[in-house]
């Protein structure tokens, strides 16, 4: 008999429209998620319906437009929809690959129901975040979790929670960086999506915080599970393999809410750059498999609004790895190793 396998893509999620009603359904189902927004029920329930919802959808809305396609709609679902269907092709017809969103479509409540009648004997999950964090890997694996605790049979599960370091996952990145010559830019950045710092410290459990363990220098078991250690590896990596030197490239945290989030800020980071002289400036998001909004549209319009204004000429984005042949084989060989 043969085992029935199937492998799980889980993503982040998009708007089903760009329109400041669907954005905002978004934006209410993300951010009331409590491990993205770690404060009491009751202060996270008004920040979000009375706070951020009311005066953020509309922003955002606009935001969305920019980046959405006539055609294919939300870039995000676009390449997780090709990157889907290019993997089962790599996997052929033994091993079945779905895909959900943790946020709206496609639902896991919605594909896992099927998932369940369909009658897997093994689910492999591969949440698409190379670096952990409990605002995006964990909060995909506790709702999977949960819908499949429900099923009267639970299959052999096997969970990916991160490959920030896997060599495969590496070389994709250095084979986009190789489609530019890095000597023409005067600086690197390797932006990642910003954590606030309590989120970090969390996950900690010898009484000590983040800023205690030298995250920047060395991966140890004790931060083997920090978001900040993780993403300074991945760049380590990166780095070495492309031969970057220490003083021409920067690690740094976007998308920031607080003063109180990871630094250094790639917004800050530009501005600074380009007040002392910088005029080229590639930059690497490592932390998004995808392109999306934080790609697109923040790092692609507003950071090269801010590097113009300050004296700067051009900022180069480095493409994610989307649905590239590598990164679709990189996939297949972590979630089928063992």
């Amino acid at each position: 008999m043969k085992t029935k396998t199937a492998i799980l893509l889980l993503n982040l999620g998009t708007p089903d429209s760009p329109s400041r009603w669907h954005v905002a359904s978004y934006l209410k189902q993300f951010l009331s998620d409590p491990r993205v927004i770690d404060i009491p029920w009751l202060a996270r329930k008004i920040l979000v319906n009375c706070i951020i919802v009311p005066f953020r959808s509309g922003n955002s809305s606009k935001l969305y437009k920019a980046i959405w396609d006539k055609q294919t709609g939300s870039p995000l679902l676009k390449h997780t929809l090709d990157l889907q269907q290019k993997l089962q092709a790599a996997v052929g017809d033994e091993i079945k690959v779905e895909m959900a969103m943790r946020y709206k479509s496609p639902s896991m409540d919605s594909v896992l129901e099927q998932m369940r009648k369909d009658g897997y004997h093994k689910i492999i999950v591969f949440p698409l975040f190379p670096q952990y964090a409990s605002s995006s890997t964990g909060s995909a694996l506790q709702r999977f979790m949960e819908i499949v605790s429900q099923w009267w049979v639970i299959p052999e599960i096997k969970i990916i929670s991160q490959y920030f370091d896997n060599e495969d996952f590496i070389n994709c990145i250095v084979n986009r960086g190789k489609n530019y010559d890095l000597t023409q830019y005067d600086h690197i950045i390797f932006s990642y999506h910003g954590l606030p710092e309590r989120q970090v410290d969390k996950v900690y459990n010898d009484g000590y915080l983040c800023k205690d363990h030298d995250c920047e220098q060395a991966l140890t078991e004790t931060n083997y599970y920090c978001y900040k250690a993780a993403c300074y590896e991945t760049t380590k990596a990166v780095v070495a393999k492309l031969n970057i030197p220490e003083d021409k490239y920067t690690v740094s945290f976007q998308s920031r809410l607080s003063k109180k989030w990871l630094t250094p800020f790639s917004d800050q980071v530009i501005e600074d750059l380009a007040k002392n002289g910088a005029k080229k400036v590639l930059v690497f998001s490592p932390a998004f498999t995808a392109d999306c909004l934080e790609t697109i549209y923040e790092i692609g319009t507003e950071y090269q609004e801010i590097f113009h204004q300050h004296g700067g000429e051009k900022i180069q984005l480095v493409e994610s790895l989307n649905s590239g042949d590598d990164w679709v084989q990189a996939i297949k060989n972590i979630a089928l190793a063992n």
